[in-house]
């Protein structure tokens, strides 16, 4: 089989290109490499007794092939075909032959290893042998992760602590949810039977369960898929049991109930306002919070006549437990017509909802594409990138919107001591980022080498991520050109779905056509997608990944399983955006990470080299079955036995949350979102360029920038996005009496007294059960549940007079400088220009917030 795949196993007299520089040597094709072997020049004032230089060495593994492009060259040109490769650790090679026969065999061969392996065991993983260190290392970087051992270090089954929370084997045989893993963290008050029920309302009865306890006021991170509402708003008593029995785990050991909460101030490290707690609310605020919980948690709270005059006032002495939702608004509604959708908060009157905007694997791949494509020439050129096409791709963008999301969810475990739910489509890509990341930010521990291996090994790895397709390790012959066989200009470079720039829909219509393509796409794809690729850019588009799903329904079941594909549309950064998010957290808080930036970018590389088992299957029950511990190395071998070279020299172990600079949490600053350099295999220098100025289209119609409003333009770097209207990813705030989120409709103002009369007259009348949240409501005769939804008929109020009387109760009067978690404006699909609609729905969401 080797050799049907082998064309032509070594070819001589072979010139490589790379950053301008090149060299001639001799190209090996293995049948999991590509070995390139060449000899450097002699220097100079070299000796002649002086022996000469070893060759040098260079590997690349087919799985780490993203596009390939054979540009063959006739014979009478006397020009060398070449071979470009491009790799998913962003290494750009390109290789020149003199003969074009030899250049065509070498291409045929590295697309047959490539793309034709047809199934997973033939990956280099099951043939590598690890050397002495790697396979020595004690524990094996497969037992790093026990998840009872975490749960315990969690503080489950501690007595002292008294944790609501239970180990439930439901899932041990992998039947009640396939992609979730063995033992799933309950509430102790929900039996299994509950349990059973409340998997059907969840797309792959992927449940809410727990992720993580914070440590002090023991509030909870837990994850979750979308409910299967539909169009008919389908509801289910048991998972509002479970999420209400979860949102109520700490409510008997309220140990803020009896601090005074104060006046909201606007959330932001570089406000000079004053405060009660005097400073910067990314450290005094943690330090006020924990103290007094620890002192509830001790009994100090001795009488004293006068302690109801020095109450402190801080943040988190009312719980605000939320549902984060990290889909934009009208994407989640959109999945109402495939009986999918999000949470009726008419029957979660115990939390709040938002909305995240973060966009789906579609938007996040093609913003790869632009940033590739900037890249793509420096096989051929030692120049820099186009900082300016750098900053058009948003990926920047992308990875501040998520840390803003981070700190949002961060903020309301640390801070707000509530509980926090995450769910996105599937609850394994969206879902995963945010819970992994806003852990690190919670949790010292995770921010240690061991910490970081067991948090990805949990969030990622056990509770499930399509890696598999996300990665695409098995590739596809898409990705595989022959430049002159190209029928037309407008051919599908590397994904096959990018559209010339201009074909581009305006932002809503784009936004909200895409919607709904995804809805009506739901029924033509396979069951076992994943609901991310559900979203296709067009219906001839949909219909080309229907041969990878659909079109193979005619074929057995054994044929199907011997026959694996990259499904082009389900490729996506995922996991490499985490490790970018974590390099961010990295690069602002340099001594609070054990290991270091080079920790990170080899295991970029190994996410994609196949060298390695722990990426190669997409939850538990896979890698059970494949038995995939025995048959293949773990990574994390590699890096636990070369444990010096990933250590962070300036690491501070020390945790005390009254030294500045060493306290338990962590925030990350999305204004400060910068390229991760060595992530994109290029210098700081060429990435982050500090701005001299500001560019003539940030200063339009006499509007400051973002940069210029913020901070002095010499700190950021020339690829920090630059806008004229602060658009943070928040899209939707929404309880069970009120909703503001796209399109809604303005409203008056009210002031904060009357907000805080009417939250806690709410809360006299709702049932004892479910009150462990503070909601808004309307006049109490006006009871009407506001949805902005536009275009979609079965959300719509029943009447706009209504609708907007509520907005009028809820937001008039609202203070201008009133931020409580930081959120700024809100996102939304409309032009930049409407300012006043704009701050009207800020003003919305923060009334909603309090």
């Amino acid at each position: 089989m080797a050799m049907e795949r082998t064309r032509i196993a070594k070819v001589d007299e072979v010139v490589l290109s790379r950053r301008g520089e090149q060299a001639k040597g001799t190209l090996h094709l293995t049948p999991h490499h590509l070995i390139f072997v060449h000899s450097p020049p002699p220097l100079n004032e070299q000796s002649p007794n002086t022996p000469p230089s070893r060759p040098r060495e260079l590997w690349i593994t087919y799985p780490i092939i993203s596009f390939c492009t054979l540009r063959p060259s006739p014979i009478a040109s006397r020009q060398p075909s070449s071979i470009r490769l491009r790799c998913r650790d962003f290494t750009f090679i390109c290789f020149y032959f003199n003969d074009d026969r030899k250049a065509r065999d070498v291409f045929e061969s590295i697309k047959a290893w490539t793309c034709k392996l047809g199934k997973i065991e033939k990956l280099y993983a099951f043939t590598y042998r690890p050397p002495g260190p790697e396979r020595d290392v004690v524990p094996s970087g497969w037992s790093v992760y026990d998840p009872m051992r975490e749960w315990r270090r969690q503080g489950l089954g501690d007595e002292k602590r008294n944790l609501n929370w239970r180990v439930s084997t439901i899932n041990k045989d992998y039947q009640f949810s396939p992609t979730y893993p063995a033992l799933l963290v309950v509430p102790t008050s929900i039996s299994d039977n509950t349990l059973n029920y409340a998997g059907k309302y969840r797309s792959r009865a992927r449940i809410p369960v727990l992720s993580y306890v914070h440590p002090i006021n023991n509030c909870s991170i837990t994850r979750c898929s979308q409910p299967m509402v539909g169009v008919r708003q389908n509801r289910s008593i048991q998972d509002e049991k479970l999420l209400a029995a979860i949102f109520g785990t700490t409510r008997n050991e309220r140990p803020l109930a009896g601090i005074v909460s104060p006046t909201p101030e606007r959330e932001d490290s570089g406000s000079s306002k004053d405060n009660s707690l005097g400073g910067d609310l990314h450290q005094t605020d943690a330090e006020a919070i924990e103290d007094a919980v620890i002192a509830k948690l001790r009994g100090d709270d001795e009488d004293s006549d006068d302690m109801d005059q020095k109450k402190p006032m801080v943040y988190g002495a009312q719980q605000k437990n939320m549902i984060v939702d990290a889909r934009p608004t009208i994407n989640a509604i959109a999945m109402q017509a495939a009986g999918m959708g999000s949470e009726n908060m008419d029957n979660y009157k115990f939390a709040t909802k938002v909305y995240l905007g973060i966009d789906n694997i579609h938007v996040m791949r093609q913003s790869l594409d632009k940033v590739i494509d900037t890249l793509k020439d420096s096989d051929l050129t030692p120049l820099g990138p186009n900082r300016e096409q750098l900053q058009k791709s948003n990926w920047l963008k992308h990875i501040g919107n998520m840390l803003e999301g981070v700190s949002l969810i961060a903020r309301q475990v640390g801070l707000q001591h509530s509980h926090v739910l995450i769910h996105c489509s599937d609850g394994w890509d969206r879902t995963s980022q945010l819970s992994a990341l806003a852990q690190m930010c919670l949790d010292p521990y995770y921010r240690t080498l061991e910490g970081f291996i067991v948090l990805v090994e949990k969030d990622w790895l056990s509770f499930g991520h399509q890696f598999k397709y996300r990665t695409g390790f098995l590739s596809s012959e898409k990705w595989f050109h022959i430049e002159n066989e190209r029928v037309s200009g407008r051919y599908d470079e590397e994904e096959g779905d990018r559209k010339p720039s201009g074909d581009a829909l305006s932002g809503a219509q784009k936004t909200f056509e895409n919607a709904f393509l995804s809805a009506k796409g739901f029924f033509t794809k396979h069951n076992n997608d994943s609901r991310e690729s559900i979203n296709v850019d067009s219906e001839a588009e949909a219909g080309t990944d229907a041969d990878a799903s659909s079109g193979r329904k005619s074929t057995s079941k054994k044929n199907e399983h011997d026959k694996q594909v990259t499904k082009v549309k389900e490729t996506a950064p995922i996991f490499h955006q985490f490790l970018d998010a974590t390099y961010q957290l990295m690069y602002e808080h340099p001594s609070r990470f054990e290991f270091n930036e080079r920790f990170l970018k080899r295991l970029l590389y190994h996410l994609y080299s196949c060298q390695y088992g722990t990426f190669l299957f997409d939850n538990e029950r896979q890698r059970q079955e494949a038995n995939i511990s025995e048959k293949t190395t773990s990574v994390w071998n590699y890096f636990l036995s070369r444990r010096k070279e990933f250590m962070n020299p300036n690491y501070d172990p020390e945790v005390d949350d009254n030294v500045r600079g060493k306290e338990r949490l962590i925030f990350p600053d999305e204004r400060k979102v910068r390229w991760w350099a060595q992530g994109f295999g290029r210098t700081d220098e060429e990435m982050n360029v500090p701005l001299k100025y500001l560019p003539a289209s940030a200063e339009n119609n006499g509007e400051e920038s973002e940069l210029s409003s913020t901070h002095d333009s010499t700190q950021y770097s020339h690829s920090v996005p630059v806008s004229r209207v602060r658009t943070p990813v928040v899209t939707g705030v929404e309880t069970a009496t009120a909703a503001v989120g796209v399109g809604s409709p303005p409203g008056a103002r009210m002031n904060v007294s009357e907000i805080a009369a009417l939250v806690e007259n709410d809360n006299k009348h709702e049932q004892p059960s479910l009150t462990t949240s503070a909601t808004i409501t309307s006049e109490p005769e006006a009871d009407v549940e506001v949805k902005d939804v536009p275009e979609v008929k079965a959300m719509e109020p029943e009447s706009a007079s209504a609708q907007h009387a509520v907005h009028e109760d809820v937001v008039e009067q609202l203070p201008d400088g009133l931020d409580p978690l930081g959120i700024g404006d809100v996102k939304d699909h409309v032009p930049a220009t409407k300012r006043v609609a704009l701050e009207r729905r800020k003003e919305q969401l923060e009334a909603l917030m309090q």
